[in-house]
């Protein structure tokens, strides 16, 4: 009798582990938070956004694009995607809108400050977009999902500020997938030495000086669970890069 209760014990604790387990774990589980939009803005993001993306930041994802506060994480938030969902049934629509995060802010309690293209898209319907808009925050469940572009390969946004050969610093564009890209690093292709770059805000990468000849940008992709893979474009960066191009990488990445 004592070695079935010790081993019902033993069962019990066991699954109420793996639910505990699964619960914090869980990537398609919602949170509840609140969400506010830009009052000042038009319809889609702001271009002067922490993240660094430029005019870029107001129009990707069709200006379906947030600020975020914690989520932001220095940086390391930008260009995550999110399912952002108003919970007031009167208004709001079962599958609300994915927003992408382009900038850092918070307002009352938030965690989004959504475009107000991204905060009319949670509503059923155009009368109800309007009446969220009256509300100006709102309750709301979120999520992280894969960030998808299709047709769009990580492209790789040369900062205007940039001086070649002296200084390089560069943004990355459509970041897809879930993951974060948590480390950058910069190879000179004949020798195959690279550099660690920093991140000096947002999502923008810098080197001083940058390695010479053409380059090869390797991203380092991580998650959560520790789950990290080094991603290395197919196109690389040519020797005579300026400030304000983009380059294709030629890769695209839906992890």
């Amino acid at each position: 009798m004592t070695s079935l209760r010790s081993f019902l014990i033993l069962l019990v604790t066991f699954l109420l582990m793996h639910i505990l387990a699964n619960a914090a774990t869980c990537q398609d589980c919602f949170v509840h938070s609140r969400a506010a939009y830009y009052p000042n803005s038009d319809d889609k993001g702001t271009e002067t956004g922490e993240c660094g993306y430029g005019i870029f930041g107001a129009t990707i994802n069709g200006g379906d694009v947030s600020a975020a506060s914690d989520l932001y994480r220095a940086g390391v938030g930008c260009g995550a995607c999110y399912q952002v969902r108003c919970t007031n049934s009167n208004y709001c629509s079962d599958n609300g809108v994915t927003v992408v995060i382009t900038d850092s802010g918070s307002s009352h309690n938030t965690d989004f400050i959504l475009s107000r293209r991204a905060f009319r898209r949670m509503a059923q319907n155009t009368d109800a977009a309007n009446s969220l808009l009256a509300l100006g925050i709102v309750d709301i469940d979120y999520r992280r999902v894969p960030c998808t572009y299709p047709n769009k390969n990580i492209t790789f946004k040369i900062d205007e500020n940039s001086n070649n050969p002296h200084y390089l610093a560069f943004v990355i564009w459509y970041q897809q997938g879930r993951k974060d890209i948590s480390a950058v690093q910069l190879c000179e292709t004949q020798n195959f030495e690279c550099k660690l770059l920093d991140r000096s805000h947002g999502a923008v990468w810098t080197v001083t000086p940058p390695p010479s000849g053409s380059l090869s940008i390797r991203m380092l992709f991580s998650d959560d669970n520790g789950d990290e893979t080094w991603v290395v474009p197919v196109n690389n960066i040519p020797q005579n890069w300026k400030p304000g191009d983009t380059y294709d990488s030629g890769v695209q990445v839906n992890a």
